[in-house]
């Protein structure tokens, strides 16, 4: 068991950011999470804060307010630059003028797709504008922070309730228009996992850049067979498209290379094969 931190979740009110909370809260820890809009609903041992990151004088108010040992930035907003590239830059200011720690999560969508597997050392090469954004804030935050931690990470998946099993339920039973692409190769990630090596990250206060990610490289369509077969659908009506040829702009298969990673890590980050096996 790891000790006990104050520990402050940006964009705590997100799919990931929900996992995190829960996951610290269970642990003992002092925890603060934001929010942009709307507070979580409910009573809750978390202070929860509002926070626009746009702002950099917001940000330095929350942080010094709050006070955390460690800040685990897990917001973005996937249209929006100033929220994916200049508030981890902001945070990072914010946490350098109290002397705690920055764990920032970053995305495969950093890398063009070009290589065939991509490992912690290497350097972002991105094609679209939230790659861009991404591989904006993991250079602004290593150079504010040099002992920060950058976890990159692929697709997040749960128990039902992520963007893409949304997505696949409602392609199975005819209610949503779509395709998933046969081309487009990731290496999809449990949110449960995912959060709990985040949390382990920041708990012992490991550096650098880390690859957070499931075990199994797949395409959106095999995915997507998958989640449908767990969840009792009809995996034969999901309809397949080629990314190569919509129009989408994107890297197409982008394999991260964990290795490195695991051998830092006590948490196992489970294959989609294993997580979605029913």
């Amino acid at each position: 068991m790891w000790r006990v931190v104050r520990v402050l979740i940006v964009g705590g009110s997100g799919y990931l950011g929900r996992e995190l909370v829960r996951l610290r809260v269970a642990a003992g820890d002092d925890v603060g999470a934001t929010f942009l809009t709307a507070r979580p609903a409910g009573p809750s041992p978390v202070r929860w804060l509002p926070l626009d990151v746009r702002s950099r004088e917001a940000v330095a108010a929350t942080v010094e307010e709050f006070r955390p040992e460690v800040v685990i930035n897990a917001s973005y907003r996937k249209a929006d630059w100033a929220s994916t590239a200049d508030g981890p830059a902001h945070l990072a200011l914010a946490v350098s003028r109290i002397g705690g720690r920055m764990v920032h999560v970053s995305s495969d969508a950093v890398f063009s797709g070009a290589a065939p597997r991509y490992d912690e050392t290497c350097a972002p090469d991105p094609v679209n504008p939230y790659g861009a954004a991404k591989a904006a804030a993991e250079t602004a935050v290593r150079a504010i922070l040099p002992d920060a931690a950058i976890v990159r990470t692929s697709l997040i998946i749960g128990d039902g309730d992520s963007v893409h099993e949304t997505l696949t339920r409602s392609l199975a039973t005819g209610q949503g228009q779509g395709v998933l692409f046969t081309d487009d190769v990731r290496c999809p990630v449990h949110v449960g996992d995912l959060a709990a090596a985040l949390a382990e990250v920041a708990a012992r206060g490991l550096t650098g850049v880390l690859h957070a990610a499931g075990g199994d490289d797949m395409s959106r369509y095999e995915l997507g067979r998958l989640i449908a077969l767990r969840d009792g659908l009809d995996a034969t009506r999901l309809p397949a498209g080629r990314r190569a040829t919509s129009g989408v702009p994107g890297p197409l298969e982008v394999r991260l290379d964990c290795a490195a990673t695991r051998r830092r890590l006590r948490t196992r980050l489970r294959g989609a094969r294993e997580f979605l096996a029913g």
